[in-house]
């Protein structure tokens, strides 16, 4: 949490107690959490934020790059390298639900030099592949 903290000073930017919170909660889950498992969490602790509230706190942690979402789950996953550029790829295990965050170099230099083929100015990618990981492919 303090490594978060200081990514938002550094950017200006405010970790209020609510956002932490939900930080915090993505970030132990280990698994993706959608919006209103979160909102369980929080009501579970007796806290009531209404939905918007919880998006509100996804949307500005991933603004500063504490969490990415992964679009073809709908839900939320603690970034392992907080704060670092919005370029990163996922594997995600359909049996299992386990994700596995990557930054491969290679990927993002290919996404990039097929953006500049294309004339289009690339700022920001997600990959997400879906698969069985290896402890899924082993049981099965």
């Amino acid at each position: 949490m303090a490594e978060a903290a200081e990514v938002c000073n550094a950017r200006g930017a405010r970790l209020t107690p609510l956002r932490a919170r939900v930080l915090e909660i993505v970030w132990r889950s280990h698994r993706p959490l959608g919006a209103y498992a979160i909102l369980e969490v929080l009501s579970d602790e007796g806290r009531t934020p209404a939905p918007p509230t919880v998006y509100r706190a996804l949307e500005f942690l991933t603004e500063q790059g504490l969490v990415h979402r992964l679009a073809s789950l709908n839900a939320f996953i603690g970034c392992s390298q907080p704060g670092h550029p919005g370029t990163c790829q996922f594997l995600l295990c359909r049996s299992c639900g386990t994700v596995a965050e990557l930054d491969d170099p290679a990927i993002r230099r290919a996404i990039q030099r097929t953006a500049v083929t294309e004339g289009f100015e690339a700022h920001e990618h997600t990959v997400e592949v879906s698969g069985i990981c290896p402890n899924c492919q082993q049981a099965s």
